[in-house]
This record gives C-alpha cells, sequence and structure tokens, in this order.
C-alpha cells in the first residue's frame, strides 16, 4: 500500500487532503519429442509484452487475513496445504485506508473534483457490509493502473489501451468459462491481438468469489509417460492430471492438446470446460530459410492470456480476473520452446543446423536460439498475428519510462524481468537501473494460485 499514512476514523478524516498518489507510476514434430523433463524450479517465460509472465511474487499486501478455505474445501474438493492470504473477505479496518488511498489517487489523475462524496459512500458501503464496489469507471482506471505499476512488465507503453470487461455480475462456473472464452475471440480479431481484461467478482464477506485455475486460458497439456518422460508442456503436467481426475478424457496425445478450462464458481466445485475451437488462434512456426522447420510440427498460441494473477484495486482482490497484453518473440522462442524444464527444442534444432553440440564453446545453443527465436517472429509476421521483438520493446520501454517521468510519475522495474532473454547487452534496458519499489494497484501471485495452477492445491 502507499507509505503515507491515511485517516481511519471515518468522515472525520475524509477533508484532510492527502496529496494524491497515483501509482507513480516478462519474461517467459509429433510424438519424437517425448522426452524425461527436467524437474527444477525455473520460472517459466511465458507470458506477454503487455503483461510479463509474474509480476509481484505474493501479496503480503491484501487487507485479508489468511483464516478462510473456499467451501469446496469443506466439501471434500480442495484442501489448501497452506492458508492463503486472499481467501477470506476484507476487514473494514485495513480495508478503509486502501479504499481511501485508491479513491484520492483516482480522482486525482482524473480530476474528478472533490472526493469527499466518493469518500463517504464507501466508507458506508464497507462500515454496513465489510466491503464496498468499484464503479466501471474505478475498475478501468484501477486496471489499467495495475499494468503500468507493473515492475516485470516491458510493455508497459500501452497500459491506457487496456480494454476492461465487467463480468462482476457472473458467478456460475459455465458462465465464467463462456466469458473466458469470449475473452479470448474478443483479444485474438483474427490476428489483431488486443490488450483485454475480463473482471469476475471478488471475494466478499459473505462468499468466495470465483477462481481459473488454469495459469493462463490456453495451456498445453503434459503428458506423463510411464518411463517419465512427458509428451508436451512438463510445466503442465499437474494441471493435466488434475483434470484427467475432474473428468477431461484427454486430447489426441500430441505436444499441442489444448487443456481445458477449469472453473470454480462461486460456492462451487472446479469443474472442466473445453475451449471451443473458434477461441484458441494458434500460429504454426516454420523458418523462412529451412524447409525442414515445417516438419517440426511447432506452433504456439497467439493470446497469452494470464489467469491466477489476482487484481488488487483499493483493497479489494479480484481473484478472477484473465488478462492478456500480446506476445514479444523471446517468450515462446527463448523460454516455453526452448527451457530444459519445457519443450527443450534446443538440441534437436541443433542438430538439424548441423552445429557442433559436443562443446559449449562452438556456442550451438547461442546459434539454436537465435534461429528458434526468427522461426518465431518470421510465423506470427506471415501468419498476420501480432507479436512484437526484443529490441523494438526494449526502446518502447525507454518511451513509455520517458513519458512516465515527463508527467511526474517514478516508474518502478525489475531489472532482471526488463532486460530479454537473449541479447540482453545489446537492448538499451540493460545499460541502467530502475527503481524497484512497487505501487498499488497491482497485479499480483497468490502462492495458493500457483498451487492450483500446478494441480497441487488438492489432496
Amino acid at each position: 500500500m502507499p507509505d503515507t499514512p491515511q485517516r481511519t476514523d471515518g468522515p472525520a478524516g475524509w477533508l484532510d487532503r492527502a496529496e494524491a498518489r497515483d501509482g507513480g507510476a516478462a519474461r517467459g514434430e509429433g510424438t519424437a519429442w517425448d522426452r524425461g523433463a527436467a524437474r527444477g524450479g525455473v520460472a517459466s517465460g511465458d507470458g506477454a509484452v503487455g503483461w510479463g509472465a509474474g509480476f509481484q511474487e505474493r501479496h503480503d499486501r491484501c487487507p485479508e487475513a489468511a483464516t478462510r478455505r473456499h467451501p469446496s474445501a469443506a466439501a471434500g474438493i480442495g484442501h489448501p496445504r497452506t492458508p492463503g492470504p486472499c481467501d477470506p473477505a476484507p476487514r473494514t479496518p485495513e480495508l478503509w485506508p486502501a479504499a481511501s488511498d485508491f479513491i484520492r489517487a483516482h480522482h486525482a489523475e482524473e480530476r474528478l473534483g472533490d472526493p469527499a462524496p466518493r469518500l463517504a459512500e464507501a466508507y458506508a458501503e464497507i462500515a454496513e457490509s465489510g466491503t464496498y464496489g468499484h464503479t466501471e469507471r474505478e475498475l478501468t482506471f484501477g486496471a489499467r493502473v495495475a499494468w503500468r505499476n507493473a515492475n516485470r512488465c516491458i510493455g508497459r507503453l500501452y497500459w491506457n489501451s487496456l480494454h476492461v470487461r465487467d463480468r462482476r455480475h457472473l458467478t456460475a462456473a459455465e458462465d465464467i468459462a463462456a466469458a473466458c472464452a469470449d475473452h479470448l475471440r474478443g483479444a485474438s480479431q483474427g490476428g489483431r491481438i488486443r490488450p483485454l481484461i475480463t473482471v469476475f467478482a471478488p471475494d466478499a464477506p459473505d462468499r468466495p468469489g470465483p477462481r481459473i485455475w488454469n495459469e493462463q486460458l490456453i495451456r498445453y497439456a503434459g503428458y506423463v509417460q510411464r518411463d517419465g518422460r512427458v509428451v508436451g508442456d512438463p510445466r503442465n503436467e499437474g494441471l493435466t492430471a488434475l483434470a484427467r481426475r475432474l473428468g477431461w478424457r484427454g486430447g489426441d496425445g500430441t505436444p499441442f492438446d489444448v487443456l481445458p478450462l477449469i472453473v470454480q464458481g462461486t460456492d462451487d466445485k472446479p469443474r472442466c470446460f473445453d475451449l471451443p475451437p473458434d477461441a484458441v488462434l494458434e500460429v504454426p512456426i516454420e523458418h523462412e530459410d529451412h524447409d525442414w522447420w515445417a516438419g517440426l510440427r511447432l506452433r504456439w498460441h497467439a493470446v497469452p492470456a494470464l489467469s491466477t494473477m489476482c487484481l488488487e484495486i483499493g483493497g479489494i482482490c479480484y481473484q478472477a480476473a484473465p488478462f492478456n497484453g500480446w506476445y514479444m518473440g523471446t517468450e515462446i522462442g527463448a523460454r516455453n520452446l526452448a527451457d530444459t524444464d519445457r519443450y527443450d527444442l534446443l538440441p534437436r534444432i541443433a542438430e538439424r543446423l548441423g552445429l557442433d553440440t559436443t562443446s559449449d564453446r562452438s556456442l550451438w545453443k547461442d546459434r539454436a536460439l537465435v534461429e528458434l527465436n526468427r522461426a518465431v517472429l518470421y510465423s506470427f509476421d506471415r501468419a498476420g498475428v501480432t507479436v512484437t521483438d526484443h529490441h523494438t520493446e526494449s526502446r518502447r520501454f525507454l518511451t513509455h519510462l520517458d513519458r512516465e517521468e515527463r508527467k511526474g510519475r517514478t516508474v518502478g522495474a525489475d531489472w532482471s524481468w526488463i532486460v530479454p532473454p537473449i541479447s540482453g547487452s545489446a537492448t538499451p534496458v540493460f545499460h541502467r537501473t530502475y527503481d524497484t519499489t512497487e505501487r498499488t494497484p497491482a497485479y499480483v501471485q497468490h502462492p495458493e494460485a500457483l498451487a492450483r495452477a500446478s494441480g497441487d492445491f488438492l489432496v
């Protein structure tokens, strides 16, 4: 939360005008790819240029106590291994300062005039119910500023273009799943990817909000074989097993079988829903200089819609709020398809390129990595699907820094995430330091959400 204290004694403090704080101002063939998957804990680079693969690792600032579990736990479906900071409803003494900070910042930045009437309205709502609701304008502002505040995201130049879909009225799992499919259709637009967020109901004192268990709306299955090898994406082997336990029959057994959505509605158990084919836009990965590349049968989905991040606005936690930007090529080519604990394609590509893989000094990994990233950019461009490269996006990030600083807003950034995973020193974002202060509103990652996405949340 902002570090300047706010009055917590109700209306008497509302006219003491605190200085407005606006938040101040990713990383990431056929069945011949069956292989033994590394079981390391390397973070995924899978994300979106508009978002990155991760924001804050956990949300310790969330103004909620870790005492209540989702009703599914009592029903025998879900048993959190550790209590989570965002399962219960907000506590009024801790919620009010966060709400006040946000409302004041919103009115100041958008020049909405005196915030006192809105503060009085929110305070009365919190006093009566233990929580408060955001207006659509507040929701849009909060979601956009949360993107602007994302320290691990290189693509924030476009933060104010985020389109916000308010779906807080939906509570049933089947309706939420259908809205997620609509999200993917609206975001893909036939290849002209647009930044989009769909916000579902937050947790409230009388009931938890919905949950989306998948790390992203589109994820590829990881099938563990009897000998320990994995067909598909090893990152999703736990979620794949969970989907099977919940009744999913599995796909065709290819490395790119799209997993069903696992959605938990309000006061409900997690359930599986297949994504309609028209909601999943995919790009075949080929190479402009190597005809044999098509024989690898690579592909990747076009919309990186993160779905386990919690959107925190003014003390309210929206735990089901899938959002997307568009891909930076390295997230696919340098991480998802290349990491040793993901598809691990560099040895196979190096072999086909005729490179000497007997010694690291031949730089075969580097050469294969460049060609894989060239293939990703070429394929997305050929398909007419939005993608950006790491050199362009690095320059745009510095443009974002300049714009924000001219408006008097400090831009936070995590150097280890902003610098691209290849050719880092050849990009301008490498040669400087950044303020690492975390600000709200924010997109945050809860440990229990990660556990759900890995299939480890149930016992």
